[in-house]
């Protein structure tokens, strides 16, 4: 059984090194979670960590027969045919999913500020230059996570939060989800989305149960499963190992065997470990080194599991 003490080294090395760490949450399949707060159990801003939550709106838009991870995006898109940059209607749902859509910029070509704020965000993505043939090359992208996020309003006609909401976030108990949108009205899908400690959670604990949660099948077991084994090479893009150990459908391999994770800015993790069938949440706010809390996690806490 989980015990707190499990968390006494961990609390440490937070301390000593100053890892930032708000709060940490641990499940593991036959024991009751357990759970750290260091600062108040607050709702945060995910950043990255929005992206997962994102994946699985196109898995279950998959299931419902609305999209093909092998479709083209610009086909959903007529509207944006005629702007679009050579060679976009190559991209792939899927490229999109392992950010290879051949679009290498951090969201869009354009760093016109007016442009930006005035234009429909899904022409300025389409109308950016190809660098590389789609589904070739990894180029870590908010571009991509948004126009997946666009994706499932175009074959659903809901925002991706008002999608999701009776779908996932009320099944898992996660009431009113806090997701920010563009000036369209559009979920931002790459960000935004602000959850608290156990809230978020429920994410990692969902991937470790293949998508099931309360004897229910909430994102269907294949695409779960291949969200984290259809990885693609992210080698020598990066300094630090934990995030060279390859990509899925927005979510990151770990250094540690067959484990992968929801990862977002300053430090929102949670970090699934199938081979202890167990999950480790956390929540935080470090902006110097943010793989020195996914080392303490592997050092202090995993092993003990």
């Amino acid at each position: 059984m989980l015990s707190q003490s499990i968390l006494s080294d961990f609390r440490l090395t937070n301390l000593e090194r100053n890892l930032g760490v708000h709060g940490v949450h641990i499940y593991q399949k036959g024991s009751d979670p357990i759970a750290l707060h260091i600062w108040a159990d607050d709702r945060y801003e995910l950043w990255s960590g929005s992206k997962t939550f994102t994946s699985l709106a196109v898995g279950m838009a998959q299931a419902e027969g609305r999209l093909k991870l092998t479709d083209h995006v610009l086909d959903y898109f007529p509207e944006h045919v005629g702007i679009a940059a050579p060679g976009s209607e190559d991209i792939r749902i899927v490229d999109l999913l392992h950010m290879q859509p051949g679009k290498e910029y951090d969201q869009f070509q354009t760093t016109n500020e007016v442009e930006i704020a005035t234009t429909d965000w899904a022409e300025l993505f389409f109308r950016g230059e190809l660098v590389t043939k789609p589904g070739t090359h990894f180029f870590y992208a908010n571009g991509c996570s948004y126009m997946l996020s666009r994706l499932v309003e175009a074959v659903s006609g809901q925002p991706l939060v008002d999608y999701l909401t009776p779908r996932l976030f009320l099944p898992l108990r996660i009431a009113n989800p806090w997701w920010n949108a563009d000036a369209g009205g559009h979920s931002i899908g790459c960000t935004g989305l602000q959850l608290k400690l156990g809230e978020f959670a429920c994410l990692g604990r969902l991937l470790l149960q293949d998508g099931i949660w309360d004897a229910n099948s909430l994102v269907p077991a294949e695409y779960v499963q291949a969200l984290h084994t259809d990885l693609v090479s992210t080698d020598h893009h990066f300094d630090d190992d934990e995030w060279n150990a390859g990509y899925g459908y927005q979510v990151w391999g770990n250094q540690w065997p067959g484990s992968y994770r929801a990862d977002g800015m300053y430090g929102q993790f949670s970090i699934v470990i199938p081979n202890r069938e167990a999950v480790v949440t956390l929540l935080s706010h470090n902006e110097q080194s943010t793989a020195a809390i996914l080392t303490a996690v592997f050092e202090d806490i995993v092993p003990k599991l």
